[in-house]
């Protein structure tokens, strides 16, 4: 089952722009590895469920993994071969915002080096070019 929201007061948004870095949810804030996403765009709720599941089999039972991005914003497309007009066409699925420096997915409770390879395989997954980090101990 893909995530989406429970209830929302619009079903349909506007396309909107992603501009800039960003500024939350840009550090490794739960776990002790985090993937960072190096690209702007949108997630979708199909790619972010198949980033879960190939960590999740890779880990199998160890650690814990922190999804950190959620698909709020409907995305809708008309069908091909259809005139312009006749309104907005219905959504056809729910993706998420991200900006170059957002954090998608943490590890914590595996070794290093589990986390390196579990993750490598989350970012074959994902549309954007990612890269592995760590959590910064202060």
């Amino acid at each position: 089952m893909p995530l989406m929201p429970k209830r929302v007061i619009f079903r349909k948004q506007q396309r909107g722009k992603i501009r800039g870095n960003a500024t939350s949810g840009n550090y490794v804030a739960f776990g002790d590895y985090g993937l960072q996403c190096l690209g702007s765009g949108w997630l979708s709720a199909r790619q972010i469920e198949a980033g879960r599941v190939a960590a999740r089999q890779f880990v199998s039972r160890e650690g814990k993994l922190f999804v950190r991005v959620f698909p709020d914003k409907p995305i809708s497309k008309k069908p091909l071969e259809t005139r312009m007009g006749k309104g907005k066409a219905e959504p056809e699925f729910w993706a998420a915002r991200v900006r170059p420096g957002t954090i998608l997915y943490e590890l914590t409770g595996v070794p290093r080096d589990v986390a390196v390879r579990a993750l490598t395989r989350v970012a074959h997954k994902m549309p954007y070019r990612c890269r592995f980090v760590e959590r910064r101990h202060v």
